[in-house]
Formats: structure tokens, C-alpha cells, sequence
């Protein structure tokens, strides 16, 4: 008899311990979450409760539990506690299992394909929930937030890397209920006599871009153009400031090249007769209307 009821309580463990698999300990419990209690050895125990609108189930002999906000197991610990500390059993074991969530979908928004609400019934893959949403845009900026569903749950910040080893490396889980949100990456903007002038999205692997590199972007200087006297426009909170871009001497690798930050203009004038009159204010302007080039 003995030996029957240790072979029940290491089956009990076993369930236990593949439903804490199958639930991840970051997966948390919400009002109205359906859930399956058990209590090893006490059968008139188990039972199933919703969680009500202020995050309790009433458990037998126990009356209300506040379980919202909880993981499974935490949940399970804390009526384990609570029956201890009734004195209504010594040494309890207790699983808790979500049966069904209340909130089965997921929204994504920002700079995806298709945003919208997407239904899941269990935690996914944030890549996985990406591409039910068509995937990322040309412009989009690869540090991804989660917002958990629940109030005074932690946001996750992702960053999803073009890398698909670091990618998967670190992919966390989208629960029922959260929310993706992709913003929109940054941009720089090459003006004035390039081949393809515009606005750049910063969207490399490290989100940094330099100066040569988005001239590059730019297909380069036209052969009419004055290059040495190419210039960077920078709006900052103490106003316009321009700085001199010697592109020729940073092209032979006589002075180093120069990070860009969001906003950025790089100007290359064209022929001294064509640029007269140009100035920084003006070069913002027409930034704001430069077409995106996302090829």
C-alpha cells in the first residue's frame, strides 16, 4: 500500500512538472483565465475555477485566492501555503493548470506588414507572431517592445537581429494578450547633387549608419557635383549646427569617417553656380519631403 501511494505521489510530481514545462514560469494568470486545481491524494479537492474580474477563485475550505498576476506554479505555492498555514493539511501538492485564457489574441503594431489582432491560445515565438503579421517593413526598426497584458506587467524590449542565429538565439514569448509594437526605424537624408537623393533608414545590423556609408546608399556624387564642399546639417536642441564634410580626404582614409544620428542631413551642393543661396534652413525643409528609398 505504501509503495502504491509513493508510486501515485512520483506520477503527481511527473504531471506537476510537465504542465510547469508546458507553461512557461513567465506565463502569467489574468481575470478571467479558466483553471484546473488539484490537490495530490485529496480528490474532493480538485476542481475548476475562473478567475474572477479581481484576479481571485474561490478554493474549498480556503475561500478566496488571489491568484492574478501569478505564474501556475507561484499560484500553486500560494494555496499550498494557504493550507498549511489553516492548518487543513501538513505537506500539500498542488498543481495548477491553465485550461483556457480569457484574452486569446495578440496585437501588433507599428511598421509590420499587416498589424492587426492575431488570435493565440498559447504563448508564441515573437518571430512566430511576427510573421503572422506579414513580417517587418523596409522601415522598420529592429528593437521591438512586448507590452505584457495585465497592469504593472514588465515591457520586454527585443532586439530582432538580421543575424538569424542572434534572432533565435533570443526570441522571447508573445503571450495571449500582449501587444508587439515595431516602430519606425530612423532615418537620415542625402540632398543636394547624388545620384538617388532621399531619406536612408538606419536599419544595419548595429542601427548605425556613417556618412560615407549613406552617400554610398545615395549612388554617390554626380560628376557635377562640388564635393568638397559637401556638409552635414544637424538640428539639436541648442539649434542648426553644420559641420564641414571633407568626403574626398574621408574616402582615402585621411580623416576618419563621421557616425550619423536620426534626422541627419548630408548635403553635396552642386556646381558653385547652381548652389548659391542654399542654405541650412533650407536644406531641413526639403528633407522633410525627401522621398524614403527602402531598395
Amino acid at each position: 500500500m505504501r509503495l502504491r501511494r509513493v508510486r501515485t505521489l512520483l506520477l503527481f510530481l511527473l504531471v506537476s512538472a510537465g504542465f510547469a514545462w508546458a507553461q512557461k514560469e513567465s506565463l502569467l494568470i489574468g481575470p478571467g483565465d479558466l483553471l484546473h486545481l488539484q490537490v495530490y491524494d485529496t480528490p474532493e479537492m480538485d476542481q475548476r475555477a475562473r478567475v474572477t474580474d479581481a484576479g481571485t477563485i474561490p478554493f474549498s475550505f480556503l475561500g478566496n485566492v488571489n491568484v492574478a498576476g501569478l505564474t501556475p506554479g507561484a499560484a500553486a505555492e500560494e494555496i499550498e501555503h494557504r493550507l498549511v498555514t489553516a492548518g487543513i493539511m501538513l505537506h500539500p501538492q498542488v498543481i495548477v493548470h491553465v485550461e483556457a485564457f480569457a484574452t486569446q489574441n495578440a496585437s501588433v503594431m507599428g511598421q509590420v506588414q499587416k498589424p492587426g489582432v492575431y488570435e493565440i491560445d498559447t504563448p508564441r515565438k515573437v518571430v512566430d507572431v511576427l510573421a503572422m503579421a506579414g513580417g517587418l517593413t523596409d522601415l522598420a526598426d529592429r528593437h521591438i517592445t512586448i507590452q505584457r497584458h495585465g497592469e504593472g506587467q514588465p515591457q520586454i524590449e527585443y532586439y530582432y537581429s538580421n543575424a538569424a542565429a542572434s534572432a533565435l538565439a533570443d526570441d522571447p514569448m508573445v503571450h495571449p494578450g500582449d501587444t508587439v509594437i515595431v516602430p519606425r526605424v530612423a532615418i537620415v537624408y542625402v540632398l543636394g547633387d547624388v545620384l538617388k537623393p532621399g531619406g536612408y533608414p538606419i536599419n544595419t545590423n548595429n542601427s548605425q549608419i556613417t556618412a560615407l556609408q549613406a552617400i554610398a546608399l545615395a549612388g554617390y556624387a554626380n560628376h557635377t557635383a562640388a564635393v568638397s564642399k559637401s556638409r552635414l546639417v544637424r538640428s539639436t536642441p541648442s539649434g542648426i549646427k553644420e559641420i564641414n564634410l571633407p568626403i574626398g580626404e574621408m574616402q582615402k582614409g585621411k580623416l576618419p569617417d563621421v557616425a550619423l544620428v536620426a534626422d541627419d542631413v548630408i548635403y553635396v551642393p552642386f556646381s558653385f553656380v547652381r548652389n548659391l543661396g542654399v542654405n541650412s534652413q533650407g536644406i531641413l525643409a526639403s528633407a522633410t519631403s525627401a522621398m524614403i528609398y527602402t531598395h
